[in-house]
């Protein structure tokens, strides 16, 4: 019987959107992992100069979004590590100190196609399966066209099936199509400074999270502009 895998969702989360949520629990059913963890950076290495809030509350604000959800939590390792939040240091860290559990590295098509800017980013199939879901409008087709540029380094070879590649050390890379919602942080973040109203961008839980925190969202992001 094959290890049941546990999805982990990385990212900066600032905010975590109803994008992410739902994008982990379509990928969380299509490939029937047993678990996902969302593991917040608490220093981003790629939003340097960006305005991020400070890691305890996107962690508070990840644990609102996923409280309530099925075998879905979230993981504050990045919390106490010294350094820059590299995806290839997490997982290899979770390699370390949990060698029984088999994970699967879950990102955005966009991540995907900026990935040999990430540390070691085009040998993380050799830590773990990732799976790749769509974004931006971005789908299968930019998910083989990336493939056929970068196969080779990522020591990823085809299968039958065009979404399914094999990695190194027994390792898949999937691509998982899902329902496009075009919703950013980024513009969530500008709404607010705007006194625009974020419902169905983010969970009820997540706004009132926002709203108990409004000082230091305006300290984090920015100071508040009129539309």
């Amino acid at each position: 019987m094959a290890q049941p895998m546990i999805g982990i969702f990385g990212g900066t989360f600032n905010p975590i959107h109803i994008g992410h949520v739902r994008a982990a629990i379509e990928v969380a059913e299509a490939l029937d992992l047993a678990a996902v963890e969302f593991v917040p950076a608490a220093r981003p290495p790629h939003k340097t100069g960006e305005p991020v809030l400070d890691f305890p509350l996107r962690l508070s604000l990840c644990q609102a979004a996923v409280a309530g959800l099925a075998a879905f939590s979230v993981n504050p390792m990045e919390r106490d590590r010294p350094g820059p939040s590299y995806t290839w240091d997490t997982l290899t860290s979770l390699a370390v100190s949990r060698p029984e559990d088999s994970f699967c590295f879950i990102m955005g098509m966009a991540d995907l196609l900026h990935i040999a800017s990430w540390k070691n980013g085009r040998r993380l199939g050799r830590l773990a399966h990732l799976a790749v879901h769509a974004r931006e409008g971005l789908g299968l087709e930019a998910f083989c066209a990336f493939l056929a540029a970068n196969a080779s380094a990522m020591e990823a070879l085809p299968t039958p099936d065009p979404a399914l590649w094999t990695l190194p050390n027994g390792h898949v890379l999937h691509f998982v199509p899902v329902a496009r919602l075009d919703i950013s942080a980024s513009d969530i973040r500008d709404r607010w400074l705007r006194r625009k109203r974020i419902e169905g961008l983010v969970c009820d839980a997540v706004l009132l999270e926002l709203k108990n925190h409004a000082d230091a969202l305006t300290a984090g992001w920015g100071r508040p502009v009129t539309a």
